[in-house]
């Protein structure tokens, strides 16, 4: 299936396998119903506090990632620092297993969800080290559906039986739910390990031998200058602010919305798990066309799409808060939402990366990525903060999905506006 890469595209790649456990796992399914039903039971809004801890992970990371960036650049530094996200985020997570209380659940989680996403984000800078611009979408676009092929769909699968069928020989919910989170950290520390042997950091600079501190600095702000003088890439990675920010949040937010609503646990996590089925072929067909249509009108129509699921949430939720239906038809309308998020989650992510890829010098890729990082993690604090902050103040978890399809109109609004300048800068490139 991956004979037509070279080996460290191979590599590359199967590093999405390794890491897509943690977000089907811990983002998408099994851990936020498990987190919204056990701080539900002590009396407090489980989505809210759920929303603040991503938007609070985001953060944290933003701040940190064009520091990050600069250092990944200099030579012998960015195969280190993957070492060290990936060891203290697995630390992390059997850190969440040994909980009991939704407080520590949540610390644990906020600590591991850090590492994780920074790990990606030295991950992807990796991209224009192992293959050229003209193989980024089909590189970048396979290495999500080997993600959702793998990391997202036999982890997934096992815990669905134990969850569902658990009981039959003595494994409770909540046990179910550890062994998971254990699973996840096992399964990331395997299968990171063709990446940390066969990919290897070819463009770079030479770290400074003092002044370390400041010259780095220095760099983030040349780095900054230089992203505003070029239209088209700022123009991107604005609107890339706000779309991502809407992908980030409807993953985060998903089935905690659902738990919200009292809809079935065991067929939200369902639903999850079909969406990793439709997302696998979507994904590559994303990459294909990249070949003959413009990726940037392919990501403006997965835009779309989204705005589309955000409408049809607000008014599932908003049929079940007036009494139109019961769950049983919300239940049916999840699944369908799930399939939405499938067809367009793993190729608008895909593109996105690899546009960006094309868009930046190899050499100074960390820099860059690591800007691409920020704007994509503090996006990411907007959406779960929009949603906890309308849902406390109307109580109404319909009211909060519509919020999230604000973003996704600016993010396309941008890119239509912008679109001249953006092909421009990718077609000098």
């Amino acid at each position: 299936m991956l004979k037509s890469f070279t080996k460290e595209e191979r590599s590359w790649i199967m590093y999405d396998w390794a890491q897509n456990v943690f977000s089907t796992i811990m983002m998408a399914a099994v851990f936020p119903v498990f987190f919204v039903t056990m701080a539900d039971g002590d009396g407090v809004a489980g989505s809210m506090w759920w929303a603040i801890g991503v938007a609070v992970a985001r953060f944290v990371l933003g701040v940190a990632a064009p520091i990050i960036g600069t250092v990944v650049d200099y030579r012998g530094y960015k195969k280190r620092l993957l070492v060290i996200f990936i060891a203290f985020g697995i630390l992390a997570l059997l850190f969440v297993a040994a909980q009991s209380s939704w407080q520590m659940l949540l610390v644990g989680y906020v600590l591991a969800n850090m590492f994780w996403s920074a790990a990606n984000f030295v991950y992807d800078s990796y991209l224009p080290d192992v293959t050229t611009k003209d193989r980024m979408d089909k590189v970048s676009a396979w290495g999500f559906a080997m993600g959702y092929s793998g990391g997202s769909t036999i982890p997934f699968i096992i815990s669905i039986i134990l969850i569902m069928f658990g009981e039959n020989f003595g494994i409770d919910g909540t046990l179910a739910v550890r062994i998971s989170v254990v699973m996840t950290a096992v399964w990331w520390g395997i299968f990171c390990i063709p990446m940390l042997r066969n990919v290897h950091h070819k463009y770079g600079v030479d770290a400074p031998k003092k002044g370390f501190m400041k010259e780095t600095a220095k760099n983030i702000i040349a780095t900054a200058k230089r992203i505003v003088k070029n239209k088209g890439m700022f123009i991107f990675i604005v609107a890339y602010f706000f779309y991502i920010d809407g992908v980030g949040t409807v993953i985060n937010i998903a089935t905690a919305y659902g738990a919200e609503l009292e809809l079935d646990a065991v067929m939200l996590i369902g639903a999850i798990f079909a969406t990793q089925f439709v997302a696998i072929p979507c994904t590559i067909l994303f990459g294909r066309l990249a070949k003959t249509v413009n990726p940037i009108n392919i990501i403006m129509g997965a835009i779309c799409i989204y705005i589309v699921i955000c409408l049809t949430g607000f008014f599932m939720g908003f049929g079940l808060e007036m009494h139109w239906f019961d769950t049983d038809v919300a239940i049916m309308m999840f699944w369908a939402l799930a399939a939405m998020v499938g067809m367009v989650q793993g190729g608008i992510q895909a593109l996105s990366r690899s546009t960006f890829g094309r868009l930046v010098p190899p050499e100074n890729a960390g820099e860059y990525f690591g800007f691409f990082e920020i704007f994509g993690r503090f996006a990411a604090i907007l959406g779960p903060a929009v949603y906890a902050l309308v849902l406390s103040t109307t109580g109404r978890p319909s009211i909060s999905v519509l919020s999230v399809s604000v973003v996704f109109i600016i993010g396309l609004t941008i890119l239509l506006v912008g679109r001249r300048h953006l092909n421009v800068s990718i077609e000098s490139n």
